[in-house]
């Protein structure tokens, strides 16, 4: 059971990425920089690997949130948002600031991405305490 609790929770912290840069799809590629084809989509929109990876790494952040949360007693889902959420904004964005600082990339995008991480986070946290 606990396998399905984390493959649901990555697939929510993906949807949540999925509608976050749906939102911001304009700001983030300015930002990023990536290549833009003729359609204003990114260049790379047709390769499943970006999708594949990013859903693995959601595996990756579930299953550890999961056993951290286990290990600090962590059952409520009002405790899993809060915990998930800081995860994302005291660990995750913090170090996608420090990269992209020593990169030259823009501050935008730092929120961007850093907003992603929170929010993604929060939505495992939720999920993984809701079963």
């Amino acid at each position: 059971m606990e396998l399905v609790n984390v493959l649901v929770a990555a697939a929510a912290g993906f949807g949540v990425g999925a509608l976050w840069y749906g939102v911001l799809s304009k700001p983030w590629m300015e930002a990023s920089g990536v290549e833009v084809g003729s359609d204003g989509k990114p260049a790379n929109s047709s390769d499943p690997m970006p999708y594949i990876m990013g859903f693995l790494a959601m595996v990756l952040v579930a299953g550890m949130m999961r056993h951290v949360f286990a290990l600090s007693d962590i059952h409520t889902m009002g405790k899993g948002l809060v915990s998930g959420f800081g995860i994302g904004l005291f660990l995750a964005a913090p170090w996608l600031m420090i990269c992209y600082g020593f990169a030259g990339r823009s501050r935008k995008l730092v929120l961007i991405d850093g907003g992603y991480a929170a929010l993604g986070s929060a939505a495992i946290g939720l999920i993984l305490t809701a079963f």
